[in-house]
């Protein structure tokens, strides 16, 4: 008898070996419908199966249906798989090679002699949704690796054939066919095409073979899958919202920035934006200041054997901008953290000196391929607010403690308080001992558990030198953005030389903590426009006020007004243009201008002015005073 265990603690036990789908069936009829794939196994050992799977020993087992996680991958893993058979279809010479889930969604990579248009997107959506319709069975099928090559060789796939080949020769290989398609795959895969009924291509975007750009460039269809059709009609919606909150387009509108030919990765930021900029910044060196880190400045350029030494020359070279002079090799720096510690090390430092906190506003650069740019949240020239701390190996868990506070008190000012926690472990392939890992670990989840948050894990992710905090903000829009890090680094003080000495008068060297809060500034700005669509706080926001008259009559008021609003620190405009004051405020509006302060005679006459905020509210004519109050005191609350 086999005895399989499901999901509530029930068993069911069979005569013989069984398939995935016939236990769903024998738990009935409506479940069998719905199975999408199953789970086999416990723990770290279960794995995702196809409904075929044939079960022949005692095991667990978990339905997997679109209403899970893994059923949603699966869908759209399988309508990946539909997609190239739909091109095939349609355009028999076009070869396939490539196509992984996505973040909601997935996409494809094809070779063909042109480019694809819209109407041939469009034509391909149609194919699959007539695909789906035949509701042909999902078929799995295993080869010997050679016997595999020769099959995709022999229907003309080359790039199947070359993707096979790099299996080892003793393994076989499984595909999975579907009507008059076949595609290598390890699955697992829905059981028909049937399955798949809420899907939309989105793009088509160029991509290097196996991501090399000296190889061909082929085509990748990009497309979204969901498990019902709200699900995909609320994504279409919110894609529509981001395409308006996109920074890029509002970047522009706004007049915050731009990015030149003459200068690819690297932001122009005009004066509107420049003026964000230095809010984040101050805000964030009020940060430092607060918080007992000492800010310092490194440079921009330094010599290969600093690169060398800390392993960045030979894992990172591809993406570091080198030079040379008086024949000697230099890199501009991609990170900050060699310089801290050349500058740790400059004069002896005692234990009584630790933890020492170091901040600094960064430059980096890091030569990023072309088609990995977005306006300026992925750029080759970035700013950092870079933060390392020198401590001891007691001193990790308070530090990590503090930090997580202090981070969520920044993401609360900005906007932000849907925060995920991960926790990345030990690698396989890693340095130290694992006694110095244990506590490691042991110290970022307590601090994190100080903080009352929920944690999750990412088994392996860590870096080779030490585990990691991953802190990934939620935005408006549910769009999740890892920006926060805290890092434990074992390795890099140690092939430096840092050293500090010890209550015992002996040399230590010290654990370096790796953090930075809103990471690049360039790209945390982008996700500020895109969080308040271009409509920044008024602590943030480049112009705060602009005072507009209805007539010349008012000129010299708003004068004044805008000397005695400048001299409490605001950033105040004035619009003294001969235009309909309906327009003006159209304009400004359009602008994103928090306040907007219209003055006629009867304003002039009382000292007061007509406030109009963000978003076409009307508050009412009040005293100078009063509007400064609340400026003011909107501001302080960063509301």
């Amino acid at each position: 008898m086999i005895s399989i265990q499901l999901p509530d603690g029930s068993k069911r036990e069979f005569a013989q070996a069984v398939t995935v789908a016939e236990v769903a069936a024998s738990i009935g009829a409506g479940l069998a419908k719905a199975a999408l794939a199953g789970r086999v196994g416990q723990g770290d050992a279960a794995r995702l199966v196809d409904t075929s799977h044939l079960i022949e020993a005692d095991t667990q087992l978990a339905i997997i249906t679109d209403k899970d996680a893994d059923g949603l991958e699966v869908i759209r893993h399988s309508t990946a798989h539909l997609l190239a058979y739909a091109v095939k279809e349609l355009f028999p010479e076009a070869q396939v090679t490539i196509g992984p889930v996505i973040e909601h969604g997935f996409y494809y990579d094809f070779s063909y002699k042109r480019p694809f248009t819209p109407e041939d997107l469009a034509a391909i959506e149609a194919k699959m949704a007539e695909l789906a319709k035949k509701d042909e069975k999902v078929l799995r099928s295993v080869l010997p690796r050679d016997e595999a090559v020769s099959y995709f060789k022999g229907i003309g796939e080359a790039y199947k054939a070359e993707i096979i080949e790099s299996i080892p020769a003793d393994q076989d290989v499984s595909l999975y066919a579907e009507g008059a398609f076949t595609d290598l795959c390890r699955g697992p895969h829905v059981p028909s095409t049937g399955k798949l009924k809420h899907f939309k291509l989105m793009k088509v975007a160029g991509a290097y073979w196996r991501g090399d750009h000296r190889n061909e460039q082929l085509q990748r269809i990009y497309g979204t899958a969901w498990a019902t059709k709200d699900d995909l009609a609320k994504y279409l919606v919110m894609l529509e919202e981001a395409e308006k909150r996109d920074h890029r387009k509002l970047g522009k509108e706004l007049e915050l920035f731009h990015i030149d030919e003459h200068a690819p990765g690297v932001v122009f930021w005009h004066p509107k934006g420049w003026t964000v900029w230095q809010q984040v910044e101050q805000y964030m060196r009020a940060v430092y200041r607060d918080n007992g880190y000492q800010e310092v400045k490194g440079p921009q350029l330094l010599d290969k054997t600093l690169w060398e030494a800390t392993g960045h020359w030979d894992k990172y070279r591809d993406n570091m901008f080198t030079t040379e002079s008086e024949k000697r090799d230099y890199a501009l720096k991609p990170m900050n953290c060699p310089g801290h510690i050349l500058i740790f090390k400059h004069g002896i430092k005692s234990y009584r000196d630790l933890p020492l906190r170091f901040g600094e506003f960064g430059q980096c650069h890091r030569n990023e391929p072309t088609g990995g740019l977005h306006g300026i949240m992925r750029v080759r020239g970035f700013t950092q607010d870079d933060g390392h701390i020198f401590c001891t190996e007691d001193q990790i868990l308070q530090e990590c403690v503090n930090y997580t506070a202090l981070l969520q008190k920044v993401y609360k000012d900005f906007g932000f308080t849907d925060i995920i926690y991960k926790v990345a472990t030990r690698p396989e392939a890693r340095i130290g001992s694992d006694e110095v890992w244990d506590k490691a670990e042991h110290a970022l989840m307590e601090s994190l558990r100080a903080s009352g948050v929920e944690i999750v894990i990412a088994p392996g992710d860590g870096a080779f030198y030490g585990p990691k905090i991953e802190y990934t903000l939620k935005d408006a829009l549910g769009r999740q953005w890892q920006c926060g890090t805290m890092q434990v680094d074992f390795s890099m003080p140690g092939r430096l030389g840092a050293e500090y000495v010890d209550e015992h008068g002996e040399r230590k060297t010290p654990v370096m903590l790796h953090r930075a809060i809103v990471g690049s500034l360039e790209r945390f700005i982008g996700i500020l426009i895109e969080q308040h669509a271009g409509a920044l706080p008024a602590w943030l926001a480049p112009t705060q006020v602009v005072v507009a008259n209805i007539t010349d009559a008012q000129a010299d008021y708003v004068a004044e007004i805008v000397k005695t609003l400048q001299k409490q620190g605001l950033r105040v405009s004035s619009d003294l243009r001969n235009e309909k004051i309906t327009y003006k405020i159209r304009e400004h509006s359009l602008q994103k201008v928090p306040f907007i302060l219209v003055v006629g005679d009867k304003e002039k006459a009382n000292g007061a002015v007509a406030v109009r905020a963000r978003g076409n509210q009307d508050l009412g004519v009040m005293a100078l005073e009063d509007f400064i109050a609340k400026i003011t005191s909107d501001i302080a609350a960063k509301t």
